[in-house]
């Protein structure tokens, strides 16, 4: 990894009796994508929050660039933020939204004006400078937010579910363009979210968080193949858990596109069909198993899908997969355990 952009070392948060965040250590390496994952409530937020000195620690200290900022005020640290809301002005046009933070730092007028184009033309609203907020979809808005907080030049942008107020089709256009723009100027990003394809799409490294800890630590794909704890495997994407697989109350995990369909007798789990479901790219069938508590899912695609078209409630199946595409899940986890 390269040098960390922001540091967290043993920092909490505590409201009262209510501790928000436990202690964690946690290092975001620059011009990182980097996304803190979880359920409501989990700490992300307030870990964002954190970074961005919206709030105090408890404890630990939190670095970035090397440079200690916890007792620093937010407008004394080298971090923007692109809140949901956007917060823009609404009486002032578009170039002048985007100019306010570097009037505010006086930044002399010949480069501001440099500086406010490169920051249009990143989001593709060049040619949008004169008008003002209410006369842009929400999409615009979001983008002259971002261009807004990336004027400033900041060590670390922070993204605190900038894209929840968007309908869906909107939201995974926007991810693509957030990635771009994230590839384009190589700023550290710290984005906030609870939708996990939206950080699975963007995110070089995601953190996904559980009741105020960090449960793991990876890349996407070693978060969606690897996870080391029954939450991390439940919060990401679908899965099928076989409970007593051993003596010490471990839990097998198996990912639905990994479990295979026989009609055939054979070696592995047998049970019934409930149902099959055409999803258009996917024929997904629920077979009740004998032992196991839940249905198991079998997401069948391509050649697999066609050939199990056939398949039919109550007809007796053998269910099977690859050893390598089983994961043996503690019952418990300690968390900050990282990749």
């Amino acid at each position: 990894m390269t040098a960390a952009a922001i540091s967290l070392r043993g920092v909490s948060k505590r409201y009262g009796a209510q501790q928000a965040l436990t202690e964690i250590d946690l290092e975001i390496a620059e011009g990182e994508f980097f996304c803190l994952l979880g359920p409501s409530g989990c700490g992300k937020t307030t870990t964002l929050n954190l970074i961005g000195g919206f709030v105090a620690p408890t404890t630990g200290e939190i670095l970035i660039r090397e440079a200690r900022v916890d007792r620093l005020p937010p407008h004394r640290r080298p971090v923007n933020t692109v809140f949901q809301s956007y917060a823009l002005f609404p009486h002032m046009n578009v170039r002048d939204n985007v100019a306010f933070g570097l009037k505010m730092a006086r930044v002399p007028k010949q480069e501001a004006g440099s500086r406010i184009g490169e920051a249009l033309a990143l989001v593709g609203l060049d040619q949008h400078g004169d008008r003002l907020p209410g006369q842009l979809s929400g999409g615009q808005q979001q983008r002259v937010a971002v261009a807004r907080a990336l004027v400033n030049r900041p060590a670390v942008l922070l993204l605190d579910e900038p894209l929840g107020a968007l309908d869906l089709k909107l939201r995974k256009r926007l991810q693509v363009e957030l990635a771009q723009i994230h590839r384009d100027v190589g700023t550290t990003f710290v984005y906030v979210t609870h939708d996990q394809e939206e950080a699975m799409a963007m995110a070089t490294r995601i953190a996904v968080m559980n009741e105020g800890r960090v449960e793991q630590v990876g890349l996407p794909g070693e978060i969606y193949n690897r996870p080391r704890s029954r939450f991390v495997a439940d919060f990401i994407g679908e899965s099928n858990f076989l409970e007593g697989g051993s003596s010490n109350g471990s839990v097998l995990m198996i990912r639905p596109e990994s479990v295979r369909i026989s009609t055939e007798p054979r070696d592995g789990l047998r049970g019934r069909i409930l149902q099959t479901s055409f999803l258009g790219n996917q024929t997904r069938v629920a077979v009740a198993c004998e032992g196991v508590d839940a249905p198991v899912l079998a997401s069948l695609f391509g050649r697999d899908q066609a050939g199990e078209r056939d398949l039919k409630p109550d007809q007796e199946v053998t269910l099977w997969w690859e050893p390598d595409d089983a994961v043996l899940l503690p019952e418990s986890h300690s968390p900050q355990e990282e990749t």
